[in-house]
């Protein structure tokens, strides 16, 4: 092993030992990580700015310490006096590697832009929502009849809307006398009144009539990416969407490695919420602009996120999630203002809904996905799924819903995997291998065609083939099953075995080479040992938790299943089956709600009746916690195997019949298994 010191890139996973003295942009270019430069490494563009994590990170092993880079230089000095650097970043041209540390490369410095894959989805919503427009005429001042501006206003409200009161805090008061005269007595008014409020609070005022419209935000606060959707609170029109990483990845990628963090490092959760803060007011000034919005009409936000985000976001130390009984500080749903959440990029006085939380680890995210689908409604059993670094299930029907989470980790979204990158263009997002010749064809972000059609490389001239993104390594998975060049314990064959030189040797194991690098310059991308091992624990932990729940419910099936989230979006339902993601189902019972959670976020955020409803539906789901069910441990080692042990999987035979291979003698005991799923 080298002694030269490790550096870990977040988010990308990518990793590598660099001798002391190495620029961090040279570190990142043999790695292969999308960290920019324009000018060459001469401290001039900043285009390579990067962020280093200190402190312990107990799931790399390592101690990040506050010398693991070099001093900061006159480089960077003259370049933050004329431009200004934020508080943390460091130029990767000019840093230079001195010890074990972590390196977060942010949004703004990756050559690849994210695309949002946690695009919206089509919905009708009534509209009801919490903060509207009121045009009112107020009667002049009458130094005779001695009253205030404000209180002119809310009797204006009360005769003209029949709305009974109003308060106003110190940031409105200073700007009603400018306005009303503005205005020649005619003003609108944005009042925000809450389903638990018996007051309507003022947000905003305007001389005259305001034609401009109300705009209000979803997010979707996950573990990796943060989704927004501007929306206008008049129509329910979704004017712009957004997306950006989760600048805590560099933090930990997953959840409790993030709660670890906290636990190591003293401070360390101040450090997480500043952060997530920051980037949250970089999306929304950024999804505004986009939309040439003004940011004085962002006048309400409605947040979905998990249990650890929950907490990071509001600055609660998230250590209490980290170990039973999983106490979370509060359940219920949260009325609070922007400002309470340093969230400058809107209206100071916008106002912030948060959805209830289910328990520890099923957060308000589910919530959200609860308040989209409506499993208590549904007639049949479903079993919805929404797959992130953290999947959350819901199971049920008019009866009874039962809720659970399982920690998948990043790997569905593209992270620790050898060639995985974020959904950015040139990130391979669908492919197939023929089973007989087991060559692969895909397509990539930014293009439609395949990359054995016409005019291919032109469409990808400006990108290239840069990676693999989480539903092109699920689909890579599943297709390498289907083609025999996978065995169900998850071994890839060697050349010999599979015929066909694809399959190379890696070390004691074997990859499946997608793209050669020789071929056009790019990046080698390729399936490795470790990426087929980092999807089943993932899918495994998926499987285990719907089958915990099914046990719950004393069921051996489920009459339908729903993919929600970004993966349910981008992956064919067979695909999932082959992997055995989620218990058998026929094929057409199988379908996408898309970004479910960010769904939720929208009807909670245009009708204010929802929210109510929510809240009751939280507390009628039964809670089932995975950390400390005896059977999960079974569950997850039967799931392991692709795409079952011991489950015959009938559906899937019905439509697939998988190779009957093994590339390992130990692993013949799983053929009787096997066998039950082929066809005749």
């Amino acid at each position: 092993m080298s002694n030269d010191p490790l550096v870990i890139f977040t988010p990308s996973g990518k990793r590598g030992h660099f001798a002391i003295g190495t620029p961090v942009l040279t570190a990142a270019r043999q790695l292969g990580v999308d960290l920019d430069s324009v000018c060459g490494g001469r401290g001039i563009c900043s285009k390579c700015q990067i962020t280093p994590s200190y402190g312990e990170f107990p799931k790399h092993g390592l101690t990040v310490a506050k010398d693991a880079l070099s001093q900061w230089n006159a480089v960077e000095q003259r370049y933050d006096d004329k431009r200004g650097l934020k508080t943390g970043r460091r130029l990767g041209c000019q840093a230079t590697v001195q010890g074990d540390v972590v390196i977060d490369v942010p949004a703004s410095s990756q050559v690849h832009k994210q695309v949002v894959r946690k695009d919206v989805t089509a919905r009708t919503i009534t509209m009801d929502p919490a903060t509207r427009l009121y045009f009112i005429e107020v009667e002049a001042p009458d130094m005779h009849v001695p009253t205030g501006d404000l209180e002119r206003i809310a009797r204006a409200l009360r005769d003209q809307w029949d709305i009974p009161d109003i308060a106003a805090d110190l940031s409105i008061l200073r700007k009603l006398q400018p306005g009303l005269r503005k205005g020649q007595w005619q003003v609108t008014v944005a009042l925000h009144k809450g389903h638990n409020d018996d007051v309507a609070q003022v947000i905003e005022i305007w001389p005259g009539l305001h034609e401009n419209g109300l705009y209000g935000l979803a997010i979707d606060l996950g573990s990796t990416t943060i989704a927004a959707h501007l929306t206008n609170l008049e129509t329910g029109e979704v004017v712009a969407s957004a997306g950006i990483m989760n600048p805590q990845i560099r933090f930990g990628e997953d959840l409790m490695s993030r709660v670890s963090y906290a636990m190591m490092n003293p401070g360390g959760d101040v450090e997480m919420t500043a952060s997530v803060r920051e980037a949250l007011n970089e999306l929304i000034a950024s999804v505004a602009k986009g939309a040439a919005i003004d940011t004085a009409l962002l006048v309400e936000i409605v947040f979905v996120c998990n249990p650890v985000m929950h907490h990071l976001l509001l600055g609660i130390d998230p250590v209490e999630l980290g170990q039973a009984p999983f106490a979370l500080a509060t359940s219920d749903s949260l009325s609070i203002t922007a400002r309470d959440l340093d969230l400058t990029a809107m209206n100071i006085r916008a106002q912030v809904y948060i959805l209830p939380c289910i328990a520890g680890h099923v957060g308000a995210d589910a919530a959200a996905v609860a308040l989209s689908e409506e499993p208590n409604k549904s007639k049949d059993l479903v079993l919805i799924v929404d797959v992130g670094t953290n999947a959350e299930l819901l199971l049920g029907n008019t009866t009874r819903v039962l809720a659970c989470s399982s920690p998948t980790g990043p790997a569905f979204e593209g992270a620790q995997i050898s060639s995985g990158q974020r959904a950015a263009p040139g990130a391979i997002e669908h492919l197939e291998i023929n089973p007989d010749t087991k060559e692969p064809r895909f397509r990539v972000i930014g293009s439609d065609i395949w990359s054995d059609e016409d005019g291919f490389d032109a469409t990808i001239a400006t990108t290239g083939i840069t990676g693999i993104c989480g539903s092109g390594i699920i689909e890579a998975v599943a297709e390498m099953r289907m083609a025999g060049l996978l065995d169900p314990s998850g071994l890839i064959g060697s050349a010999e075995q599979t015929g066909t030189p694809r399959c190379i040797p890696d070390g004691r194991t074997h990859s499946y080479v997608i793209h050669d690098a020789t071929s056009d310059g790019g990046p080698l991308i390729s399936v490795t040992q470790g990426d087929i091992r980092a999807i089943q624990l993932a899918k495994s932990a998926l499987y285990a938790g719907a089958r915990l729940l099914m046990d719950e419910m004393g069921v051996e099936t489920v009459d339908r299943v729903v993919l929600a989230g970004a993966f349910g979006a981008h992956i064919s339902n067979k695909h999932a089956l082959v992997l055995g993601m989620v218990p058998d189902a026929p094929l057409a019972r199988i379908t996408s709600a898309g970004n479910a959670a960010g769904t939720g976020a929208r009807i909670a955020l245009c009708n204010i009746v929802s929210r109510a409803e929510i809240e009751r539906v939280v507390g009628e789901i039964t809670k089932v916690e995975t950390a400390i069910e005896p059977r999960f441990q079974e569950h997850f080692i039967a799931a392991n195997a692709i795409p079952h042990a011991t489950d015959p999987f009938p559906e899937l035979a019905k439509i697939v019949t998988l190779p009957d291979v093994s590339f390992n003698a130990k692993s013949s005991s799983a053929s009787g298994g096997r066998r039950r799923r082929r066809k005749g």
